[in-house]
């Protein structure tokens, strides 16, 4: 029996459809619910997960493997529902499925934009213009995961075997086309798609143990053989082809590890133009208006510093509980855990990344309280680029000076 897999658009009725294909085929049907499995049995809590696969580069922190992990966590899970087959998954979580399991049937489900905002609108009861922001937001995560996986566009042909227009069809229809397209002899399970699902539980099994230890690798399994296919370019790829041997061939089932280059695999420029040795490398960006976060990041990047977003104090928290910035740049006006608290905890816990307040709404009494807790620098909003890029470069310098012991 085939596995069903369903990508969609927001506000597509994707999910009506793919419990009504569930129930005609008998088959079980999951979604989110694989999200809770994966908190549960790995101890992550499931904003962690929703935020790599939901989450855009710009949210996630670009010096911090928590997707890496995170991903290699979902995968895992999943791979032992695919295992036992007869399951319709919709969710991201189906474009982590390897094409050589060939009884896997991809389903994308797409609608008009008016067909979308008028069940949003009468769904949540909004406007139309807070529908399409919805749906605009909802494509954008559509768009980076697919671009993250494999650099396409989320509804390119490529990745499905079927596509269903939702304005086109009901959702009795939809589910009728996936059942009858189910059932097709060339979607059967035969002995070696079995034992591809097989393989694929082990695969992703040590690619959990390996993005544990900080790898981003892709690995792939034939009867127990592991090959290791290592995308990101290094100086010393003997050493690293052994650590990766040793983890891998120490797991439990692992009869080989075999480790190769991937077409991704090429050595960086070795210094982009005019680099400035000057500017912090760890920047993270902390705002809970994201239009003008965003943009900020954009204008920071043309000054040679690329920055990671948090939209809140706890998603910063978490982020830098993964890996120190060098640099952070906080706003001290935001919901749920405010940037005093923020900076408060970052000096107790984190005393050597430096903390640049950029607010739009403090006081005076603010900007002394920031200053007593730490703060090297307190800057308003509108902020001059020129300044803010000066202030995070002195902000560095302070941080050198202190990691090698001048004054």
């Amino acid at each position: 029996m085939a596995i069903v897999t369903i990508f969609s658009g927001s506000y597509c009725r994707a999910d009506e459809v793919a419990k009504m294909a569930a129930q005609r085929l008998g088959y079980g049907c999951i979604g989110e619910e694989l999200l809770e499995e994966t908190s549960k049995l790995y101890n992550i809590p499931q904003e962690r997960l929703k935020r790599a696969m939901y989450g855009s580069p710009a949210v996630l922190s670009k010096f911090t493997h928590e997707k890496v992990r995170n991903v290699a966590y979902i995968r895992a899970v999943l791979a032992l529902h695919v295992k036992e087959n007869n399951v319709v998954y919709h969710g991201f979580a189906g474009h982590l499925l390897p094409r050589d399991i060939t009884h896997i049937l991809r389903v994308c489900i797409v609608a008009s934009h008016d067909y979308r905002a008028a069940i949003a609108m009468r769904s949540k009861g909004i406007s139309e213009k807070d529908a399409q922001r919805i749906m605009k937001r909802g494509d954008n995560e559509c768009l980076e995961w697919t671009k993250y996986l494999f650099g396409l566009g989320p509804w390119d042909n490529k990745l499905y075997d079927i596509k269903i227009p939702m304005h086109e069809s009901s959702v009795e229809e939809a589910g009728e086309i996936i059942c009858a397209n189910a059932a097709k002899e060339a979607l059967k399970t035969t002995p070696r798609s079995q034992r591809a699902a097989d393989d694929f539980v082990l695969a992703a099994q040590v690619n959990v143990v390996l993005a544990e230890e900080g790898h981003e690798v892709e690995v792939s399994c034939d009867h127990g053989n592991i090959t290791v296919l290592i995308n990101k370019y290094v100086l010393r790829l003997d050493h690293l082809e052994k650590e990766l041997q040793r983890i891998a061939g120490a797991f439990a089932g692992v009869k080989s590890v075999h480790t190769r280059v991937g077409p991704k695999f090429e050595p960086p420029a070795i210094y982009p133009p005019k680099f400035d040795f000057e500017l912090p490398s760890k920047i993270l960006l902390v705002d809970d208006e994201k239009e003008f976060v965003q943009t900020l990041s954009e204008r920071l990047q043309t000054r040679q510093m690329e920055a990671a977003v948090a939209y809140n104090g706890e998603e910063a928290l978490s982020l830098v509980e993964s890996e120190e910035p060098e640099v952070m740049v906080l706003d001290l006006k935001m919901p749920g855990i405010d940037g005093i608290e923020v900076l408060r905890r970052m000096k107790r816990e984190h005393p050597h990344v430096e903390v640049i307040i950029l607010t739009g709404h403090g006081s005076e009494r603010e900007e002394i309280l920031a200053r007593e807790l730490g703060a090297f620098a307190y800057l308003k909003k509108p902020v001059d680029i020129d300044v803010l890029s000066q202030t995070m470069k002195e902000a560095y310098r302070k941080l050198n000076l202190a990691r090698t012991g001048k004054s």
